[in-house]
C-alpha cells in the first residue's frame, strides 16, 4: 500500500506553460482523464437526449473513416519526428513516458511500412536568406533564369 502512495504521489514532470510551471503528479493525471471522460459521456448523454441524434450505420462509418484518417495523419506525423499533440502543445522534449510511446510507435511504424530514412522536415519553415535565394537561382537552368528575370523586370 505504502508503494502505491508513493507511486501515486510521484511528480509526473515540471511543466512551463506560457510562465507557470505546473507539477502535475499520477493521481491528478489519473483523475483529470477520469473526469475528461466523465464529461464526454455527460455532453453525450445531453447530446441524446436534446437532439435525439442517435449512431447509425453512416455516423459509425464517419467515425470510422475519421479515425483511420486521424491514424494515416499521426503516422506520418510520427515518421516525421513529430506529431500532432506534441506540435499544438509546443512540447521542446515531450515527458519521458510520452516520447518512449513516440519512439516505439515510429520504430513500428518504420519496420511496418520499411521506410529508412526521417522525412525531411520542411523548408517552409525556415525563413529564406539572401543566400539562399541566390543559391537556389544559380541552380536553375538559364531557360527558368530568363523567365525569372522576365517574371520580376517586366
Amino acid at each position: 500500500m505504502q508503494n502505491v502512495l508513493k507511486l501515486l504521489n510521484k511528480s509526473f514532470g515540471v511543466y512551463n506553460i506560457k510562465g507557470i510551471y505546473i507539477e502535475p503528479t499520477y493521481w491528478m493525471v489519473i483523475v483529470i482523464v477520469i473526469l475528461i471522460f466523465l464529461m464526454l459521456f455527460a455532453l453525450a448523454r445531453m447530446r441524446y437526449l436534446y437532439v435525439h441524434w442517435h449512431l447509425s450505420k453512416t455516423s459509425l462509418a464517419f467515425i470510422f473513416y475519421g479515425f483511420l484518417f486521424a491514424l494515416i495523419f499521426e503516422g506520418f506525423m510520427i515518421l516525421s519526428g513529430r506529431t500532432l499533440f506534441t506540435e499544438i502543445l509546443g512540447w521542446k522534449s515531450a515527458p519521458k513516458p510520452i516520447s518512449t510511446f513516440l519512439d516505439i510507435s515510429r520504430n513500428k511504424l518504420v519496420d511496418v511500412l520499411g521506410v529508412t530514412e526521417e522525412i525531411p522536415s520542411s523548408y517552409a519553415q525556415e525563413p529564406p536568406t539572401f543566400q539562399s535565394v541566390i543559391g537556389e537561382y544559380e541552380n536553375l537552368s538559364v531557360e527558368d533564369q530568363e523567365s525569372i528575370i522576365n517574371f520580376i523586370c517586366k
